[in-house]
């Protein structure tokens, strides 16, 4: 791995999470959103209605991010639906990047619940990215997920590896060559920063399965 290591950090079913927080800590509420099959959605009366955000209970039953409320309710009629609540999760983000800010002046805010770290690294990283999980889940009570690699690119990869094969509150690391070839044959067109689902079909047309052998210059991914 390089000196210069960059971290991703992604705050997992951020609204949801933010929300649920706010519920127990603020308003003393005793049912944990985060434990029951619950979304954050917008008027269940309305069919355009669609999931902002979802709870690990509510994913069992196979309701997606993005879906139409309606067919989520179908699914689980006993959903509990949450409105969103926009200035929570502003005023949640600000101090989400503030804190991060604690661990180092290079942050780059991406979304509103991703950032990027860059880190000079002169210990062991790993331990490094596993005790910023620990304690921005003791400080917030939010789960995030952490990929670590030498670019961005690949730092978006590592944090998609970590939510899908490790779980939330994990951490994946692309440190070498072979690393890189695995991750970027494993993961799925889509989900190469700077392709996503416009730049798939194009992929599709051409064959394109992964991205191993391509280089992100200029706006594009070329060979």
């Amino acid at each position: 791995m390089a000196e210069r290591v960059i971290f991703h950090v992604d705050a997992n079913s951020a609204f949801l999470s933010w929300t649920a927080v706010y519920r127990l800590k603020v308003l003393g509420e005793t049912v944990d959103l985060r434990e029951i099959p619950s979304v954050i959605a917008g008027d269940k009366e309305s069919r355009h209605s669609i999931i902002l955000a979802k709870s690990g209970p509510a994913k069992k039953y196979g309701i997606q991010t993005g879906e139409p409320l309606f067919q989520a309710l179908e699914k689980c009629p006993d959903l509990v639906v949450i409105p969103p609540d926009y200035e929570l999760y502003v005023e949640a983000s600000r101090h989400f990047v503030e804190m991060l800010r604690q661990f180092s002046p290079k942050v780059e805010q991406y979304s509103i619940d991703e950032a990027f770290l860059s880190i000079e690294l002169v210990f062991d990283y790993r331990q490094w990215g596993e005790a910023l999980v620990k304690k921005i889940g003791m400080w917030t009570g939010m789960p995030v997920s952490i990929g670590m690699a030498p670019t961005r690119t690949l730092a978006k990869a590592a944090v998609w590896f970590a939510k899908k094969w490790k779980g939330y509150n994990k951490v994946c690391i692309i440190e070498n060559e072979e690393q890189r070839e695995k991750a970027l044959k494993s993961l799925p067109i889509e989900e190469v920063w700077g392709i996503g689902w416009r730049g798939k079909s194009k992929c599709d047309y051409y064959g394109i399965k992964n991205a191993f052998g391509f280089t992100y210059k200029s706006g594009s991914w070329v060979r």
